[in-house]
């Protein structure tokens, strides 16, 4: 589990035994903090605010989101109109996905609660079964509310970046060639994830 920073120091030192770049970024930047959610709608929803906009602005519509539907539930969400969720900062597309994800829980076509249960590749089939939820919000989650050990995020930007100066390559690595790259940190690779953000904000800017 990379919940808390005593296993995910211990996962990087392990994988700094066999990886020289894992070595050298751990001691150059320090070990990464966890990033633990809570599992459930909310976080489920938040993800999808934070999908294809900056960091700042994702944080602006959860704040405003919060302020109007405290605790954020599928029946509190449901209960905001679309006037007031594109007030909140929603595009058209996401209010969408909002609403369609609150009903499939509502109505029991998707349960939460019983991801935990499931393994990676199970757990993963029934998060990007919902509209508007694909592989890399599928692994956030897992990342980061189910705590699990060999997530990798081949899909996002900053861990593409990352991973592009850590290994010196002269260009930002594809999902498919992410996914090549991490064969080598399984099964420490939701570990690897994290060092990956760490060095975007302290090192690769």
């Amino acid at each position: 589990m990379v919940t808390t920073p005593k296993s995910i120091a211990a996962a990087l030192d392990t994988l700094a035994e066999r990886d020289s770049d894992i070595a050298r970024m751990v001691a150059e930047a320090g070990y990464p903090e966890p990033r633990v959610r809570d599992p459930g709608f909310a976080t489920l929803l938040n993800i999808i605010v934070g999908q294809q906009v900056s960091v700042q602005s994702a944080a602006a519509i959860r704040g405003r989101l919060l302020e109007a539907a405290n605790p954020l539930t599928p029946d509190s969400f449901l209960a905001l109109d679309d006037a007031a969720l594109r007030g909140i900062g929603f595009s058209r597309r996401k209010i969408e996905y909002g609403q369609l994800l609150a009903l499939d829980i509502q109505e029991g076509r998707f349960d939460p609660d019983g991801l935990p249960e499931l393994d990676n590749d199970a757990a993963r089939e029934k998060i990007v079964a919902r509209k508007g939820l694909g592989r890399w919000s599928a692994d956030i989650y897992l990342l980061f509310a189910l705590g699990r050990e060999d997530i990798w995020p081949a899909d996002d930007l900053a861990v593409q970046v990352a991973v592009q100066k850590l290994r010196g390559l002269d260009e930002r690595p594809d999902t498919k060639k992410m996914d090549e790259l991490a064969a080598v940190w399984r099964p420490y690779r939701g570990a690897a994830a994290l060092l990956m953000w760490h060095i975007y904000k302290k090192v690769a800017l």
